[in-house]
This record gives structure tokens, sequence and C-alpha cells, in this order.
């Protein structure tokens, strides 16, 4: 049961915010209302065609940009929960087109940051990303400011019911421009490019990233930067899980990218607290007790030093894990 009766997801058209109404619709009935936040009329359009059962009287959606304070502002009348998942995510397009990146991926988190504050909003959730840390493109960069600015946003709320936290998670199985759908659609030609052989990367499902955001949208105190516990699979197993006879063509590491992904630094380690399911990045500027915290979540405190690594992950996919998860997420039919 949620705690509150009207939620707003910017970037709802995108394949989180498509999952993630899914799950309010189907779990959450009691909801009253449910805005579908983006700039795109024609995704807008054929998401309502998805969800036109009239059982989701609640279930609106607005045209706008992040990048328009004021369509925010409009927008964030009487919600309740703001999810954040509007970016520009491709690394090449950031790269060329940087200053259009900052719009959308930093200024647009201040300008949730300022609706939010502007209108009464209870509960703000923003998605982040494994490039945020220690961050090597514009992309990870931009990310990374945004999380900075969502969490200082609780040290200017005042006395509003109001927190806000960030969600940090890794590349989501299926996901467009990911390596799975790129291997599948290359199986049967025989060859793979292959970027480097020792690459790793961290998987998690949409549906584990919604799991995230219910969490903090239910249980965040605020400035909090929430991380899933999920596994790492290595860039040969999952080519040797897709089409196990192909040749393997080395191309290089792509500009922009890493050997293997982080989501926990050495030097986040010292705010860092581990509990059952997740681990939490607790401010560098205090906002509450750390031992009040632990005891409320049955929690730790992390070594000093600890960093959590798609390299040196304690999880990895077997090639067989591989395979179950294509099917269950991307092809039901899958082969290799």
């Amino acid at each position: 049961m949620l705690a509150y009766k009207s939620i707003l997801v910017t970037g709802g058209t995108g394949s989180f915010g498509k999952t993630f109404v899914e799950r309010i619709l189907k779990h959450h009935p009691e909801i009253e209302r449910l805005v579908v936040f983006s700039r795109d009329e024609l995704k807008q359009f054929e998401m309502a065609q998805h969800f036109s059962d009239t059982q989701y009287l609640g279930l609106r959606y607005f045209i706008g940009d992040v990048r328009d304070e004021a369509r925010l502002v409009r927008a964030f009348e009487g919600i309740d929960v703001v999810v954040h998942a509007a970016a520009l995510k491709q690394v090449p397009t950031a790269e060329y087109n940087p200053i259009e990146c900052i719009k959308t991926n930093v200024m647009g988190a201040e300008n949730v940051i300022n609706a939010a504050i502007k209108t009464g909003v209870k509960r703000v959730v923003a998605l982040s990303t494994d490039k945020a840390a220690a961050p090597i493109n514009l992309y990870g960069a931009s990310k990374l400011c945004s999380d900075k600015l969502f969490v200082a946003a609780n040290n200017f709320r005042g006395n509003r019911n109001l927190n806000f936290s960030v969600v940090r998670y890794g590349n989501v199985i299926g996901s467009r421009g990911s390596v799975m759908p790129f291997f599948l659609a290359r199986k049967n030609s025989g060859v793979l490019p292959i970027t480097h052989p020792e690459m790793t990367r961290f998987n998690i499902s949409l549906e584990e990233g919604v799991d995230l955001v219910l969490y903090a949208i239910q249980h965040a105190w605020g400035g909090e930067i929430f991380v899933p516990k999920i596994p790492s699979y290595r860039i040969l197993d999952v080519a040797e899980a897709i089409a196990p006879n192909a040749h393997h063509e080395i191309i290089g590491i792509r500009p922009g990218e890493k050997l293997h992904e982080e989501m926990i630094t050495e030097t986040d380690s010292l705010n860092s607290l581990e509990l059952e399911r997740y681990y939490v990045i607790a401010p560098s500027i205090p906002l509450w007790n750390h031992d009040d915290y632990l005891a409320a979540f049955h929690g730790r405190k992390v070594q000093q030093g600890f960093k959590y690594n798609s390299g040196t992950n304690d999880r990895f996919m077997t090639v067989e894990e591989i395979r179950a998860a294509i099917r269950q997420h991307i092809d039901p039919a899958f082969q290799p």
C-alpha cells in the first residue's frame, strides 16, 4: 500500500516509465492520479493506446520538457511524489552535443527541484546511473552533478514535508543500445564485435529498478543514494550465451567507456551503509544520524576502502543464467 495518492513520472514514456506505470496500475489501484510527463506526443499517444482500459481513470499525460521550469510547476500541482527519469542518456550524443546534455540532465534536475519546492510535492526520487561514479564521460559527469543537486536540495527544503533521494543502478537488460540486444541482432552473422575481452558490467532488470524506486519512495529519509546489490556479467560470457560458435572481433574500448563500471567508489565508502538488499551512500553533509538509520533498517557501515565494482563483484551471472535472463526479459523464444 502506497502512502501517497498522486505520482508524476518525468520521462514517463521511456522504458523505465512504462514499466513503472504498469506496476503502479497493477499493484496499487488505490492511486488516484498517475501522470506521465514527457515531450514526445507520439510516444504518449502510443502509451495511451496500450493503457486504454477504462479502469485507468487516474492516468494522465502531460506534454512538457524538464528544461521548462514553469511547465514543471504547472504539472506538479497536486502531486505527492515525483519520479525523475527524464535524461539524455546516449554517451556519444552527449559528447557531441555537450550543452544539450547539460541543459537536460543538470539544469533539468534543478528545475525539478525548484518546481517540487514551489508546489508542495512530498517525495522526489531521481534515477541515476553507474556512470555517475568516478565519471569519465559527459553523460556520467552530468548525472553526478544531478545526483549532487538532488542530495543538496535537502539542505534548503526548509520545514517542508519534502525529501529528495537518488537511485543508482547499472545496465538494464534489454535496454536500447545495450549489448544483449546488439549481440542478438548479430548472432547469425558469425561474428560478434568485442570491445575488450575482460570487460564487465552490472546487470539489472527494469522490474528490479522499479522495486528500488518504490523502496526509496516509501523509506527514504532524504539525501540517500540507493544502490542495489545486483550481479555482474562478463562480456565474453554474454557472447558465449548468445552465439557460442561466433568469431570474436576485438574492436577496442570506445571513447568514454570503462573496462569495469563502479557504483560505489573507495571514497564513497566513508559514507556508505549496507542494508539487506541495498547499499546507501549517505550525504556527506549529515542530514540524519547514521546509527539511528542503521538501527531503523537493520544495516551496518561498510569497511573503509570498500568499493562496488562490476569487475570485483562477488556475484557473476553464469552463461545459463544469462540465457535464462534473455528469455525472461528480451525474447522468450531465444535459442543460442
